[in-house]
């Protein structure tokens, strides 16, 4: 879910082209999430293969991390670790949802209400322990690099781009600002047309850049005043203050400073755990030393794994796969990747 910054932050569209040789640091299982929602049948139902499982995840990954390389674009894959306690509640609030989303799509398809089922089904999506496994085998033989967080996979891949190993981060959350991001991408890997829920009407989605410099600067606060306001309007660790959304918490943290004046004046009640929030987002738990390398795609892996494991066509991985040796083409000699 993430924070609800939106009305907060002001982004730039831009093009995938706009990346070439870029090196970006991809929420992984954010994007997960994303493939597992959005790649589905029309009813709903999410690719599976004849042994009933889903493969939802394993087909986004090749086919758009395939599309990113042809771009020239530079993908590190980054996933969660252990969520901090804290998370609970969120993450039991979402699995409730995801009930509630299931028997509602049940529901939609027993009436024949298609649009309504593909809708309730996206927010079924479950990534497990197997799935985020199959993405890493599938990514090793492909070649590209992948980094296992301690904690929050934001957190890690935000140090990544403040320590200059990479460009950016990738995500749909705008938490990775929190964790002081520089520079944040959303739209990333779903790029492209999407009906709008119940019209006849398509969008074009566009990747989105955002500069965390520019959001502190034009709402006139620090990077500290920015994970307070978060705080008040509720992050995955907390519920936030009620009747407190972006521009009132803007308003309160601009005026007073900081979450301690705000309880000082009794503007607001005093948050559970601010300061521990606070922590987590100014200092995560990150791991220091990591590798970042590309390589040559192994061909016979990524077929044994996708067509052999899963019944992927063979011909659309293998067209899959000549974007990737393309792209290890374009380095030349250099190392095998090592940057």
């Amino acid at each position: 879910m993430g924070v609800a910054l939106r009305k907060l932050v002001d982004s730039e569209k831009v093009s995938l082209k706009d990346f070439n040789n870029k090196k970006i640091a991809i929420d992984g299982n954010n994007t997960l999430y994303q493939f597992l929602s959005i790649i589905r049948q029309r009813d709903g139902t999410p690719l599976k293969d004849s042994e009933g499982r889903v493969t939802s995840h394993l087909a986004g990954l090749l086919y758009r991390t395939a599309n990113m390389v042809e771009m020239g674009i530079k993908p590190v894959y980054v996933f969660d670790g252990e969520p901090h306690p804290l998370k609970k509640q969120t993450l039991l609030k979402r699995r409730e949802i995801k009930e509630e989303a299931k028997t509602e799509w049940e529901e939609a398809l027993k009436i024949g209400d298609i649009e309504r089922a593909r809708m309730k089904a996206q927010q079924t999506s479950r990534l497990t322990s197997e799935m985020i496994q199959q993405s890493k085998d599938l990514l090793d033989a492909l070649g590209i690099p992948f980094i296992q967080a301690p904690g929050e996979g934001e957190s890690q891949a935000s140090k990544m781009v403040m320590d200059g190993e990479v460009d950016m981060v990738a995500s749909q959350d705008f938490d990775c600002l929190l964790f002081g991001a520089p520079l944040l991408l959303r739209n990333l890997t779903i790029t492209g047309k999407r009906k709008l829920p119940r019209k006849k009407v398509w969008v074009e989605i566009k990747p989105e850049r955002i500069f965390l410099s520019k959001v502190l600067q034009s709402n006139g606060i620090s990077g500290e005043q920015l994970v307070d306001i978060a705080i008040l309007i509720g992050t995955d660790f907390n519920e936030g203050i009620k009747g407190i959304g972006p521009k009132t918490a803007l308003k309160l943290i601009k005026d007073n400073g900081k979450i301690e004046q705000l309880v000082e004046k009794e503007k607001i009640s005093e948050p559970s755990n601010y300061e521990e929030i606070r922590e987590i987002f100014l200092h995560p738990k990150i791991i220091d030393e990591y590798e970042i390398k590309w390589k040559e795609a192994d061909e016979k892996a990524t077929k044994m794994l996708l067509c052999d494991e899963h019944q992927f066509s063979k011909k659309r991985v293998e067209k899959a796969l000549e974007k990737f040796s393309s792209f290890a083409k374009s380095f030349g000699q250099q190392s095998l990747f090592e940057f």
